[in-house]
């Protein structure tokens, strides 16, 4: 145990955020540069080593979560680094964009504060990048044996890297012109620096592993002609068809999807553009969709400088402690405020919008709303509580209905859908045609970043059974793992 009264000391201490002032004139991390380490050794030392760890169960990936808080204790960043690596490709990504299910699971939360899990395992991957304990991993031998992965999100870089770590030949294919799927372009600066991702990237590249950019499996290049060139296939490509908002007004100008607005402005900050295509500048900004995407949209329109923010969601208000069908350990579904919202703007609960008007050109100028309740488990609008409000852009960010479907890739393999309208897969990530297999979102809908990596790593185990007869690769979960902390 890193610290036997360590959680009767100290009490729960988190990263620092920059002044809201500060942060709104640049696209850098809302976090204070290095304001952790001071912190993190007392704050490791609250984990309490439970002879049951919860929190690994809250974790899809299965962190060695009470051994790396040991050692961040001690100052052991190469040991703890270690630790970290063994059940996560990529603890910097989710150290800054995981929601942190495990800390709902920490044993310590029970009756105090949780351990500051998510903050421990950012300090350890942030100092093992600054010492050199981040190096590639290049295989002994090669096993002659190819994989394509079509997808560079979290579950097709997992995938990918372990692969290739096995011997087998990997390439990555990525329909944007830059490889990290949602991390690249549906995650702002503001959370998370694209240096972290290009830094994997070269550290993916000297291990062997490919990436072709800017090919689109299914109209591209057809799924047919792809399994021909390869062993064996992964698709990781994501739940990447939003959900609509079928309303009159939805075709006025200024009425965009959540991805259609956010890529553009990340693509600013990659030099691209001096100005995004869609900017909130000047602009009564109304995002629909209270959920993290919807929070994304609230930190980019303030920093592009929006003359008012509304956020609209459509359930009450969470609480701020949980609720009874909530228990511990499980996520509970609580009232969340992120740095975006923190910056400013105002959030409205139990609304349904009814319809956009716009101006004599065309484009949105309001947006009309009416409250609703539950009754009788339904959601009904409230009589007499319409309104409307400025809208001069609105971004849905409502999530995802499954994979894509218009670009031919799901007919192409002939492969079958789920009743979620997934791609269907058996308890080793295989799908109905031999050889191709699905991890992440495409497979799963539409869910966090640690069940990405989980899946990829574990797909990839059944890849390398598949092409060699064996595997000695982990795999955190099976496709049937349904935890609560989704």
């Amino acid at each position: 145990m890193a610290d036997p009264k360590g959680f009767l000391n100290h009490g729960r201490e988190v990263a620092k955020s920059r002044p809201v002032e500060v942060r709104l004139k640049d696209w850098n991390e809302v976090y204070v540069p290095g304001s952790l380490l001071p912190i993190i050794g007392k704050q490791a030392g609250r984990c309490m080593d439970c002879g049951i760890p919860f929190c690994h169960n809250g974790c899809p990936l299965g962190n060695l979560i009470p051994e790396w808080n040991d050692f961040a204790y001690r100052e052991d960043w190469s040991a703890a680094s270690e630790r970290l690596h063994a059940t996560n490709n990529f603890p910097e990504f989710t150290g800054r964009l995981c929601p942190a299910p495990c800390e709902s699971a920490c044993v310590l939360g029970i009756n105090q504060p949780a351990v500051t899990i998510k903050n421990v395992e950012v300090s350890i991957i942030d100092k093992a990048w600054e010492t050199g304990d981040v190096a590639p991993q290049i295989p002994e031998r090669l096993s002659g044996k190819t994989v394509a992965v079509i997808g560079s999100g979290p579950a097709g870089l997992a995938a990918a890297q372990q692969l290739t770590r096995a011997g087998h030949t990997v390439a990555v294919y990525e329909r944007a012109d830059r490889v990290g799927g949602l991390l690249r372009y549906g995650i702002p600066e503001f959370k998370m620096e694209k240096r972290h991702i290009n830094r994997r990237i070269e550290q993916m590249r000297a291990e062997g592993t490919r990436f072709r950019t800017g090919i689109e499996i299914g109209r591209d290049l057809k799924g047919t002609d792809l399994k021909k060139r390869y062993d064996a296939i992964v698709i990781a490509a994501g739940a990447t068809t939003a959900r609509d908002l079928p309303v009159p007004g939805r075709e006025l100008k200024g009425v965009h999807q959540a991805m259609e607005y956010l890529p553009l402005a990340n693509k600013v900050q990659e030099g691209d553009f001096v100005a995004p295509p869609i900017t909130a500048e000047g602009k009564h900004v109304v995002v629909i969709g209270g959920g993290d995407t919807g929070a994304d949209c609230v930190g980019t329109a303030h920093r592009q400088g929006a003359a008012s923010v509304t956020q609209l969601e459509i359930m009450p208000r969470p609480g701020e402690e949980r609720n009874p069908g909530q228990p511990w350990p499980t996520f509970p579904m609580l009232y969340k405020v992120t740095s975006a919202h923190e910056e400013g703007g105002e959030r409205v609960y139990s609304v349904s919008t009814t319809h956009f008007e716009g101006d004599e050109d065309g484009n949105v100028q309001w947006l009309h709303l009416t409250e609703v309740e539950f009754v009788e488990g339904k959601l009904t609008q409230k009589p007499g509580t319409e309104r409307k409000i400025p809208a001069q852009l609105v971004t849905l960010a409502m999530g995802f209905t499954g994979t894509d479907r218009e670009n031919g890739l799901v007919d192409q393999f002939g492969l079958e859908l789920d009743e979620r309208g997934n791609i269907a897969r058996d308890r080793d990530f295989r799908t109905n045609v031999p050889g191709v297999y699905v991890a992440g979102d495409a497979g799963r809908g539409q869910s966090l970043i640690v069940w990405a990596i989980a899946e990829g790593r574990s797909a990839a185990r059944g890849v390398d059974r598949f092409l060699t007869g064996a595997s000695d690769l982990p795999a955190p979960i099976r496709p049937t793992d349904r935890s609560l902390t989704v």
